[in-house]
């Protein structure tokens, strides 16, 4: 996926969770975030971000922060996209491309975003009809490194708890069922859930992959206005 009129800013200050105030052409503007998580160790004053400029003249930001470079000490800072509608979008793609048969995943015949089963929601429903396949597929997007090791999440997260036991559902009823995490920055060594942060997503996650839900990561190739899945992750439990 592609950005368009993308520019770069200097990080001041996050009043919410919804802007931040950015310099950005000599000038302070209050520009939308994309993503409502904490993101406290990327949005560090001072640092480069970059924005995406609207078409919209009614809208009351002029921009969209959508991505952030962060300072590694000894190390060239690490581009990482920080849209939380991103990892749909590119996992969307990835998939029909047929991209994802290398880690077990189909090439689709049908792929549906945004469906419902049961009490449920899930971001993904595929079909392989040659092969009579269906399943679904839950993203999460991973802006958290610590060392090159990716991890998920930056913050308890009950939803994503409760997706896991609702793919565990969808197993035991006869679906396949993944949930894939797509790490917006590229150049990791593992994936791992965040057990520090959230214990329960890292318990719901391991029971999730005992009754055969499939625990997937990927990297992604990242620009300041440019965002595609690379290389499938290891998958540390």
């Amino acid at each position: 996926m592609t950005y368009q009129d993308i520019r770069a800013g200097r990080f001041l200050v996050r009043p919410n969770r919804f802007v931040a105030q950015v310099a950005v052409n000599g000038c302070e503007e209050t520009v939308h975030v994309k993503n409502t998580g904490r993101c406290r160790e990327l949005l560090v004053p001072g640092c480069t971000v970059y924005l995406e400029g609207s078409a919209n003249p009614r809208r009351k930001t002029k921009y969209d922060l959508v991505a952030v470079e962060k300072a590694r000490p000894g190390l060239p800072p690490l581009l990482i996209n920080m849209d939380a509608q991103a990892p749909n979008k590119v996992f969307g793609e990835w998939m029909a491309a047929g991209r994802g048969a290398a880690l077990g995943l189909p090439r689709p015949t049908l792929l549906r975003p945004e469906t419902a089963w049961g009490n449920s929601r899930f971001d993904f429903y595929w079909e392989e009809s040659e092969k009579g396949r269906k399943g679904f597929v839950e993203v999460k997007g991973c802006t958290l490194e610590e060392d090159g090791h990716a991890l998920f999440p930056d913050a308890p997260t009950q939803r994503g708890v409760k997706h896991l036991r609702e793919l565990i559902a969808c197993r035991e009823a006869g679906y396949e069922a993944a949930v894939c995490v797509v790490v917006q920055m590229a150049g990791m060594t593992a994936f791992s859930p965040n057990d520090r942060t959230h214990p329960e997503f890292g318990a719901a996650l391991r029971d999730a992959v005992r009754v055969g839900v499939k625990a997937l990561a990927v990297e992604c190739a990242v620009t300041a206005d440019s965002l595609a899945i690379t290389d499938p992750v290891p998958v540390r439990l």
